[in-house]
């Protein structure tokens, strides 16, 4: 039986769980006991899954905080594709899935915008636009441990409202052997891409890795590279919201809500990420401690979008009308071209390119005594490029003079499965097929943070305060957004007579079927993006027109208003107190603090004024305006976070935590541009205008708060490696963000410029300030608790006889619900939704087995149904269907260090699913196929 004494368990993990002030006093203290310890200490070395299990189990029992980790038994040997599917299998932690891997977090029913993400201890950056961390960027072999901090201490850095999301690279002066080289090369298979015109079957995954010890220990050095190549694959349809204007379809006397259309695509193409580590750590002496490590990775989603886009059914002729509940669910849709129903062929260009670097540089020095001093200085930058563009083809009887064809459509949905769908036309033919519209529509976004941090810890001696943790934090933020477009014609109506509707050619097309669940649906074309822009340069050139280039420009004026930066200066500094006590007999340990942070938020952007009377500003076109001014406008605020955490040791075996804390998560970092539109109205002051403004962003925005609290109690086995964990948690949340229109606001003083007069016909006006509408995004008081309760479950059987010793299962299972709902009209009716990204129940488990040598584990991770955006023409809240997943690996480790690997993901091919409020209104039914991966590992 293996057996992990309590001595080796606590030198271990103390600095695991610690923060970084206290993880480096914790070091100081376990280097001095280490000799004490020496004749204590069992040290037994296990590898696979089964000790990652008991890591990261032994984490848990000792943290100071309430906390769930996952930890590698080796740098490089966690299976997952990244970091955010290793983390799924933590309690009450499910992932939102994007092209069928998970990307973002939802910890306890809230989504990513109050998830925090710090790397070794550092805050990171994302490239996604918002606060929200995009965990696949961050591959798992670079990653040595994952711990989710769900309760809050004074000494973490603010932010995690859901949670703080812990990522720690290798620190080489804590590896156990002198040298470790570790390599991983595996081949992956997608039995999907079959389906999909262009997608690629195969991909691999190729990681090294080196740490080593020198100069009898004093100097540890690590490096790190990990590789991923592989097809992204998923066949779709897509049902848009459903209208609440619509008609009488079925002369019930009642109105019914129609669609808006749907989409039947093939999504394709090939993600390629690479990411890079390094660590130097340098401790010469006891009393000093020299770190740095960086940490980069590039992540290149080049991907494409193709099939039909039904749009405007309501605008169409309809008959045989199926109506289920109030809504149309099916029926023949007809047109004879001189309406705005049309079917769409259309190719989409989706591609993502973003890049995230992080690096950081720490001094820490301790008296030989009590005091320690860390000094730390971090920079993390994340950019991303969006490339979003796509065409739009429709069928013509004459291209020439748009006179377009006749179509139907008859169509069916069929609630969480595919719709039946018939069309009366051919979309294969170059002859009758024409490219009426070329567009692209960029966002590119660059981030970057710098910190500084001085912490310090001082160990007492006495009965009750272990410790004191205390420092400063001082940190620099900005975002920069760069909004831009480039067109070519018109989703409907004729072209204008310059930009013509395109033949196409047969050397810029092919002919796609569907496959798989959707290959009952009709062919259609696949148009080459980048040559449907050569085609559209040629007519551009011909007619003395601008090329087809990507711009911020005034005649599209919502690129140049979404387009700007935010900077926030934060300084924050805390106190903390680490105990260490007993009352009556009962020992109780934890920490109770606050953290008091300053922070100073502004934006740059352009505000329009009109008339004018703005400066002169130039477009990327060299087009000047007088209609806008560059403004800059913000806020200072303070906030005081008290934190609470206590353990209370009943026995040797089981134990008590209550945490509570106020804590808060500033609002996504692109919902702060000051850019914001404008007109003038009649004022009810006769002979007056009042001003009005368009944004739905706002620089003024508060963060989230909540208080919070956390009840639970931990029992671990005696005589066997294992625990159960049960735990109940309250969140108080104080506010969200939602757009909205004030009326009346004052926009004076607020702090935006507003000119006292304009000049409107010849006509001479003064101009009302406070008066008019200013449609933005606020902190609504529509605040509430989302509750829950949580159950772990380990255990390692090793209590059986024989082979059976080898067995274990951990497992977890949530609940969560929420007062909080918001209001949605996309099922054609005002309907009350719950908080997006909650699913009352989640569940995941892992059964697996060990014998030497073989390992092998089968995990399921479940989450019952919540609301979150499905992608579609624009992103749109629906509810998401409950989901299963199913993975499963094994492997076969020799005693040379080699290891054979075999591993699927997505063993049942699980779809998303969703629908709007009603389940027969289909939203999303998205499959992504299975992963297959066949590889080894070599460590020496």
């Amino acid at each position: 039986m293996l057996q992990f004494k309590p001595s080796v368990l606590t030198l271990a993990l103390v600095a695991a769980g610690a923060s970084m002030s206290s993880y480096a006093a914790e070091e100081v203290k376990a280097k001095k006991d280490e000799k004490a310890q020496e004749e204590q200490i069992e040290v037994i070395e296990v590898k696979g899954f089964r000790t990652s299990v008991i890591k990261s189990l032994n984490v848990k029992r000792f943290a100071d905080t309430v906390s769930e980790s996952i930890s590698a038994d080796d740098l490089g040997a966690l299976p997952d594709q990244s970091i955010a599917d290793a983390l799924t299998r933590l309690p009450g932690v499910t992932a939102v899935r994007t092209g069928g891997q998970a990307s973002g977090l939802n910890i306890r029913g809230l989504d990513g915008d109050f998830v925090f993400a710090t790397l070794n201890g550092r805050e990171q950056v994302t490239t996604g636009g918002k606060r929200a961390v995009e965990f696949d960027q961050y591959p798992s072999e670079l990653i040595t441990q994952a711990q989710v901090y769900k309760s809050q201490k004074a000494s973490l850095i603010e932010g995690g409202v859901a949670g703080t999301v812990e990522l720690k690279t290798a620190d080489p002066l804590q590896n156990d052997k002198e040298h470790s080289f570790v390599v991983n090369m595996r081949g992956s298979f997608n039995d999907q891409a079959a389906d999909i015109a262009d997608a690629e079957e195969f991909g691999n995954r190729l990681s090294f890795s080196y740490q080593g010890k020198y100069l009898e220990d004093t100097l540890g050095v690590a490096i790190g590279y990990a590789h991923l190549y592989q097809p992204y694959v998923a066949s779709q349809f897509i049902g848009l919201r459903f209208n609440d204007d619509s008609r009488d379809i079925n002369g019930d006397g009642e109105a019914e809500s129609i669609s808006e259309g749907f989409e039947m695509q093939q999504k394709g193409g090939e993600d390629t990420r690479d990411g890079y580590m390094g660590a130097i750590h340098w401790q010469p002496n006891d009393n000093w401690s020299i770190k740095g490590d960086v940490f980069h990775s590039k992540f290149d989603s080049e991907n494409f979008a193709r099939g039909f886009r039904v749009k405007s059914l309501k605008n169409g002729e309809i008959s045989n009308a199926t109506v289920q509940n109030g809504s149309m669910t099916g029926g023949t849709v007809s047109t004879d071209g001189t309406d705005n129903f049309a079917v769409f062929v259309v190719n989409d260009n989706d591609s993502k390119y973003s890049s995230l670097t992080s690096g950081a540089f720490n001094i820490t020095w301790n008296n030989g005594d009590a005091l320690t001093v860390a000094a730390d200085i971090s920079y993390s930058k994340a950019d991303g490029e969006f490339v979003n563009g796509g065409t739009r083809a429709v069928i013509y009887d004459d291209i020439d003079n748009q006179i377009r064809a006749s179509e139907s459509i008859d169509y069916q949905l069929n609630g969480l499965n595919p719709a039946d769908i018939s069309l009366d036309k051919s979309y294969t033919d170059t002859a009758t097929l024409g490219l009426r519209e070329v567009g692209m529509w960029p966002y590119d976004q660059q981030n970057d943070l710098i910190a500084y941090k001085l912490d310090f810890n001082y160990v007492l001696d006495n009965d009750f305060i272990s410790s004191v943790d205390f420092g400063v934090r001082y940190s620099q933020r900005e975002f920069n957004a760069q909004r831009s477009q480039a067109g070519y014609g018109f989703e409907y109506g004729d072209n204008p007579a310059n930009q013509p509707v395109l033949h196409l050619t047969d050397d810029m097309t092919d002919v796609v079927n569907f496959g798989g669940d959707l290959s009952s649906y009709p062919s259609f074309l696949k148009i080459d993006f980048n040559k449907a822009v050569d085609l559209v340069n040629q007519q551009l050139a011909a007619t003395g027109q601008d090329p087809f280039t990507p711009t911020a420009n005034w005649s599209n004026n919502w690129t140049m208003i979404q387009s700007g930066s935010v900077n926030e200066d934060v300084l924050a500094g805390y106190v903390q107190a680490n105990l260490n006590m007993e009352i009556g007999s009962l020992p109780i340990t934890g920490n109770i603090g606050v953290r008091v942070v300053n922070t100073d938020q502004s934006s740059k952007g352009l505000q329009q004024v009109g008339f004018g009377l703005g400066e002169e500003i130039v477009d990327e076109k060299g087009v000047i305006s007088t209609d806008y001014i560059r403004n800059e406008v913000g806020k200072t605020y303070t906030d005081y976070l008290p934190s609470m955490n206590l353990n209370f040791h009943l026995t040797d075996n089981d134990q008590i935590r209550f945490a509570a804390a106020s804590v808060m998560a500033r609002p996504p970092i692109d919902k702060l541009k000051s850019g914001m539109g404008s007109w003038y109205d009649d004022s009810a002051t006769p002979g007056y205008k009042k001003y009005n403004a368009w944004g739905n962003t706002s620089p003024l925005l508060d963060p989230f708060y909540a208080d919070q609290f956390d009840l639970s109690y931990e029992h671990y086995f005696e005589d066997s490696e294992g625990a159960i964990a049960l735990a109940v948690f309250y969140k108080d949340i104080k506010s969200f963000i939602n757009n909205f229109t004030i009326q009346p606001f004052d926009f004076e003083q607020a702090g935006f410029i507003v000119p006292d007069t304009i000049v409107d016909n010849g006509v001479e006006f003064p101009v009302v300030k406070d008066e008019g509408q200013y449609q933005t995004a606020i902190n609504n008081d529509n605040g509430g608790y989302i509750r829950g309760v949580e159950l772990a479950y380990t255990q390692i059987f090793d209590f059986l006889p024989g082979a059976f010793a080898g067995l274990g299962f951990t497992g977890s299972y949530s609940y969560s619900d929420s007062e909080v709902e918001f209001e949605t009209d996309l099922s054609g009716q005002s309907l009350a939704i719950p908080l997006p990204g909650l699913s009352e129940h989640v569940a995941n488990t892992t059964l697996f087995y060990t014998l030497e040598g073989f390992d092998t584990r089968v995990s399921m991770r479940y989450r019952s149904e919540y609301v979150s955006e499905q992608v579609a023409v624009e992103s749109q809240l629906a509810f998401f269907d409950a989901e299963t997943i199913f993975d499963y690996q094994a492997s076969y480790g020799m005693e040379n260090g080699l290891k054979l690997l075999f591993q699927v993901n997505n063993l049942t091919d699980e779809p998303n699913k969703t629908y709007f409020g009603q389940p027969q209104q289909t939203g999303t039914i998205q499959t992504f196929g299975r992963q297959y991966y066949l590889g080894f590992s070599y460590s020496m």
